[in-house]
């Protein structure tokens, strides 16, 4: 969060927000302490250009500033639109008052948490687990195999090196069965739904139409 309050994170068209562009991010701010829960469609102007990721101006200040921290969201909307607030009036005030991990400490933490949600894992599963740099992740990962709290392991079938965290148990039989959102993360990291279910699954809507297996 401080890095993107920097101008140091997040995506292209949302970091203008943290420099020449801010007053107009703050003004939002400003909006949403006053009149509460707000979505980007609720403030004038806040209608996209179109289509789910045509953003307009308000729309990505809204999303500077949730990186950046100073906002959150606990819920949206039955059209899937976040329900942004004031970060202090969503967490308690407990959480909020710990202090500020160490960046590189945070990023190890991070790391550890995916590994021991995922299983096996690469160093790409790891990073994408919680969308860190290609840098950061590196460097945790190999602080935590320094560490012994990641194993390197192989996977027959896999053409890069895989990690295992050390708490991980080895199960004696697995059964279970889950119909998946779209958006669930087991399936964000395309290429490890492949590795691991040999399952090539593209969103169609997203697709050309000449290219869609599965229709819209």
């Amino acid at each position: 969060m401080a890095r993107a309050d920097r101008s140091e994170a997040g995506w292209t068209g949302l970091r203008v927000f943290a420099g020449e562009r801010r007053t107009e991010a703050e003004a939002l701010l400003a909006q949403i302490r006053d009149r509460g829960p707000m979505t980007a469609a609720d403030f004038d102007g806040g209608k996209g250009r179109g289509g789910w990721w045509e953003w307009g101006d308000t729309k990505r200040a809204l999303e500077w500033l949730f990186w950046s921290g100073r906002i959150t969201t606990a819920t949206r909307r039955p059209s899937f639109a976040r329900v942004y607030d004031l970060t202090e009036r969503v967490f308690p005030a407990a959480v909020l008052d710990l202090p500020t991990p160490d960046e590189r400490d945070a990023h190890r933490a991070l790391i550890a948490w995916s590994a021991q949600a995922l299983g096996v894992a690469t160093a790409t599963d790891l990073r994408d687990y919680f969308r860190l740099g290609p840098d950061d992740a590196r460097v945790a990962i190999a602080s935590l195999v320094d560490d012994g709290a990641l194993i390197p392991v192989t996977v027959e079938g896999w053409l890069r090196p895989a990690y295992l965290h050390r708490d991980a148990r080895l199960p004696k039989r697995i059964e279970g069965q889950a119909l998946l959102a779209p958006f669930d993360p087991l399936i964000w990291e395309r290429s490890r739904t492949e590795r691991l279910f040999g399952f090539r699954y593209r969103i169609g809507i997203y697709t050309p139409a000449a290219k869609r297996t599965d229709g819209y």
